[in-house]
């Protein structure tokens, strides 16, 4: 039964039968269904459901963003402070955007451009809707990044998007949104690449932000627990419709329907793990054989050139002499921020990235090994990318995707190479019948499980899952999780899991090994990093997890006005490393 939202008290925002379409081959189909709610000042509306639902698609009709006429409002009415929006020209929509209602959208590195400075395209932002000097106009653009806690103002300014993190660049988005004071601040999506400390700042920063301006927050999103941090009021939608609305309390404690219980029993919690095993598996020493990935002392460093000459000036330190192994049949999780050398580490594995040490896989020694060298080892570690659909070929079939690494080495051809190709697909949950389309053709979850499919085609021991649930639905991402569950415990496979999501690494994970700019501050057994973390910066991560029940609120987290340290120093300079001491059952602390 769909239930709509009650209205707010003095409403700036009043949404009544919204509904949109998009034209397709097979006709115009409905993508926001008569949606209706109201947005008091100061109040934060969630809408909440999963990819496809309507969320974004309802941000852009209220913003007339809409790329007509392939898609349009069909009806309905969109009050923002008296006037309709649904009615106004395009031009005198411009005058409302950004004056009156702004909008941050999820990847802020496309939001951005490229080739401007951040001073130019804030301080256009700014003049757009308050005609002044452009000096003005930059010392407001400074008193902005200041708002938003960007340490050091002026100079960032200065700076390109590429040079700052991803953090950074979503502060420098609130900061242009909330340079015209708007009354209604839409954000789609804005903490879902962000790392889990990164995310919990951006949320506090809206938070701060929405109590000194009584600004009006929408909040877009499939993370349950952003929902429960932030929500005063939530609405859940699927399938272009209002499934249910209410107070974030009533969402949560007691669903009227079953999509929305669906969506939370989906939401990964720290402490609910039941996956596997708290024990690790048996120690490396006293059963060799089971060891399939040893490495030592691993660093992998990328040079900077500059001057007239193209000589290497600084040095990236991307992971900085790091130890570990994988067991057979193991999951070991690489967890930490963005920049920390999780990802690098995993294409060192596999020798798509330069590096020193060593690194044994499968018995096997890689250093200084070619290409040719390394190609029957690659049957033995595959990886799963974080994007499917750019580690899809778009021009090949999911079916020709899958069959290639057989084809590449061999190992099968005509009506054998089918019929496996046919068993992968059945094996992954897909259909046969689908081995004809192409990567566009399928859903963000149906395009991991076809990943999958393909790194388990030449029968690995061990498969390197770099962020391979986190663009993913909650229900979406619990699937494909059960998925590698099975998989692993029918076929033995090993993995090196990389994640940012603390919950997530918590319910897949053996081992977990934290990293902080390149290297392991902290590896121990899944039981005792979650349930005694002894580093600082373990315990950071866990305090950031957002838990997903109204009434256990973060509150206030603190604002950093600065980015993680950075691992670029000049040639010849080594960062301090980092000593690592044994404190007992395999549980290892920085010193």
């Amino acid at each position: 039964m769909t239930e709509k939202s009650q209205p707010a008290d003095d409403p700036v925002l009043s949404v009544r039968d919204l509904t949109t379409e998009v034209a397709t081959p097979e006709g115009r189909r409905v993508v926001v269904d008569r949606l209706s709610f109201d947005l008091a000042a100061g109040e934060t509306l969630c809408i909440a459901g999963e990819s496809g639902s309507g969320k974004s698609m309802t941000a852009l009709s209220i913003m007339r963003l809409l790329p007509e006429p392939m898609a349009r409002i069909a009806s309905g009415s969109i009050h923002l402070a008296g006037r309709d929006l649904a009615a106004l020209s395009g031009r005198e929509m411009r005058r409302v955007r950004g004056a009156d209602i702004a909008m941050i959208f999820q990847e802020p590195m496309t939001s951005l451009n490229p080739v401007l400075s951040i001073g130019h395209q804030l301080t256009e932002a700014i003049r757009v809707h308050r005609p002044m000097p452009r000096g003005e106009a930059r010392a407001l653009a400074v008193k902005a990044l200041s708002a938003v806690r960007i340490g050091q103002p002026e100079r960032r300014l200065q700076q390109y998007p590429h040079e700052l993190s991803g953090g950074m660049r979503q502060r420098v988005m609130i900061a242009m949104a909330i340079a015209g004071r708007p009354r209604v601040l839409i954000a789609d999506e804005p903490t879902t690449a962000l790392d889990v400390t990164v995310q919990a700042q951006i949320l506090e920063l809206i938070r701060t932000l929405q109590k000194d301006f009584g600004t009006a927050v929408i909040l877009i999103t499939h993370d349950m627990g952003v929902v429960a941090e932030m929500a005063d009021r939530v609405i859940v939608m699927n399938g272009g419709a209002m499934v249910e609305a209410g107070p974030a309390r009533q969402i949560f404690h007691a669903p009227a329907e079953d999509y929305t219980r669906m969506l939370l029993a989906a939401v990964p919690r720290l402490g609910a793990s039941q996956t596997v095993s708290d024990l690790a598996p048996p120690p490396a020493s006293s059963v060799p054989d089971d060891t399939v990935v040893k490495v030592s002392d691993l660093t992998v460093r990328f040079d900077i050139v500059g001057g007239i000459l193209r000589r290497p000036v600084q040095r990236v330190h991307a992971v900085e002499g790091i130890s570990f192994d994988v067991r057979r049949g193991e999951t070991v999780a690489l967890v930490g921020e963005s920049g920390c050398g999780k990802s690098t580490t995993g294409k060192a594995l596999l020798n798509l990235v330069p590096w020193d040490g060593a690194i044994v896989i499968d018995g096997a020694a890689t250093a200084g090994l070619g290409r040719s060298a390394m190609k029957p080892i690659r049957r033995s570690i595959q990886m799963i990318f974080q994007d499917p659909y750019a580690s899809l070929d778009p021009r090949m079939t999911v079916g020709e995707l899958v069959a290639e690494p057989l084809t590449i080495h061999g190992l099968a051809s005509g009506s054998e190479l089918t019929d496996r190709v046919a068993w992968l697909f059945n094996r992954v949950g897909l259909s046969p019948d689908q081995m004809q389309r192409h990567p566009h053709e399928f859903s963000g979850g149906q395009r991991q499980r076809v990943c999958i499919a393909r790194a388990l085609s030449l029968s690995p021991k061990i498969i390197v899952a770099d962020e391979s649930v986190s663009a993913l639905d909650v229900s979406v991402q619990a699937r494909v999780l059960a998925l590698l569950q099975e998989l692993q415990d029918e076929l033995g496979l090993s993995y090196l899991f990389i994640s940012h999501d603390m919950a997530v690494v918590e319910q897949v994970s053996h081992r977990v090994a934290v990293m902080y700019l390149g290297q392991i501050v902290e590896m121990g057994s899944r039981a005792q990093v979650f349930g005694d973390p002894r580093h600082a910066y373990t315990r950071r991560l866990l305090e950031a997890v957002l838990v997903p029940d109204p009434d256990r609120r973060h509150g206030a987290f603190p604002i950093a006005d600065s980015e993680v340290p950075s691992p670029i120093h000049p040639v010849g300079q080594a960062p301090a490393r980092l000593a690592m001491t044994d404190i007992g059952n395999g549980h290892f602390v920085a010193g």
